[in-house]
């Protein structure tokens, strides 16, 4: 470097030193994915119907190709486990880790960490979908997706447009970008009071329910639906993971290092968008999981997205599984809205992390 001029050719330098600055804590991964197992034995072996580990366990091993293993479950309990227990469990996972990915994206992207995946207007305009479709009958469904999860899709891929276009697109800093969520948000939300105001009790008791959160399912449609874009938007913002440590510097020593913030940016936002629309089209609104998860995830495994986004995904799919068998089980035969106990929960975790940081502050 020279009269204080940083070399153009230099990604190939900065991965190396990311490299050696941000080692991937394997002790982190090992004990999230134990974590994430042993949820998911919990979940599958916990409710009404209890059943045993063994036999579940056994079960599902026969299930693999090429592998033959008796299982001690009857066939009532093995229609308990595949049909009603397994597409729950693997539903509140693929939500949970969607929702914790988002939201350490949006971190990222914001350098902030207190953005979380209804920044930019989302659940406002879900929420909005939501109220039409089940207060007016708006038949906008298709297959599996329901009115109401279509409905709650296109609000929210509405909202994040209009914040999109309000700021200006891709080019717009993140204090635009921000500010346009937050008036895009406020907008949306008066229209769902609006229409609320509108419905009769039970219309009104139903949306209610819906924007509490909820993992009921009737089989593996839900999953089916949501599956694709877990899997194509994480692997978009799994790729972008080490440019959003370079984004931490500031945008114009990114572009110094041979960085295109602006188009970083766009394709992180938008992932991490639809990512959370297609969540809350299926589960309603669930607060807190992506703004505690990765905040937690950066606390004990370091500041380096490399990390944060992928062990987000995993954290976030095991608090919301291990939530969920609580919201089955904790009132049963009744069930509570699963938003309600991860803002039960989150909220005073997040208060104690924020607590502790100003403390040392």
């Amino acid at each position: 470097m020279a009269d204080g001029v940083l070399p153009i050719a230099a990604p190939d330098e900065l991965d190396l030193s990311v490299d050696r600055a941000f080692r991937v804590p394997m002790g982190a991964v090992i004990v999230s994915v134990a974590v994430l197992v042993a949820v998911a034995i919990y979940s599958a072996t916990s409710g009404a119907a209890n059943l045993p580990v063994g036999g579940v366990i056994a079960t599902l091993l026969d299930k693999l190709p090429l592998v033959d293993v008796d299982s001690s479950l009857s066939a009532r309990q093995e229609s308990i486990l595949m049909q009603i227990r397994l597409p729950r469990m693997v539903l509140g996972m693929l939500v949970g880790g969607a929702l914790g990915m988002a939201g350490a994206a949006y971190q990222g992207v914001f350098r902030n960490p207190l953005a979380d995946p209804y920044l930019l207007g989302v659940s406002a305009g879900a929420g909005f979908g939501a109220v039409l479709a089940l207060g007016f009958g708006l038949d906008v469904g298709w297959g599996p997706f329901g009115a109401v999860p279509a409905a709650a899709f296109l609000g929210a891929m509405g909202a994040v447009g209009m914040t999109t276009v309000i700021s200006r697109g891709a080019w717009s800093s993140p204090a635009t970008l921000l500010l346009s969520g937050v008036a895009v948000a406020s907008l949306f939300s008066a229209a769902q009071t609006y229409a609320l105001q509108q419905l009769n009790e039970t219309r009104a008791r139903e949306v209610l329910s819906w924007l509490f959160g909820q993992l009921n399912t009737s089989g593996w449609g839900q999953v089916a639906i949501l599956g694709p874009y877990v899997v194509v938007c994480g692997f978009v913002l799994l790729a972008t993971r080490r440019h959003l440590d370079v984004l931490r510097v500031g945008d114009d020593e990114a572009e110094a290092l041979g960085l295109n913030p602006r188009a970083v940016r766009l394709w992180t936002i938008l992932a991490a968008s639809l990512l959370t629309a297609a969540a809350v089209a299926v589960s309603g609104l669930i607060a807190f999981v992506g703004l505690v998860v990765p905040h937690l995830v950066r606390l004990l495994a370091g500041s380096s997205y490399r990390v944060i986004l992928p062990l987000s995904a995993v954290s976030g799919a095991a608090f919301l599984g291990f939530v969920d068998v609580w919201a089955r089980t904790i009132n049963a035969p009744a069930e509570l809205p699963v938003g309600v106990i991860t803002a039960l929960v989150g909220a005073p975790v997040f208060a104690l992390v924020l607590w502790s940081g100003a403390r040392k502050a």
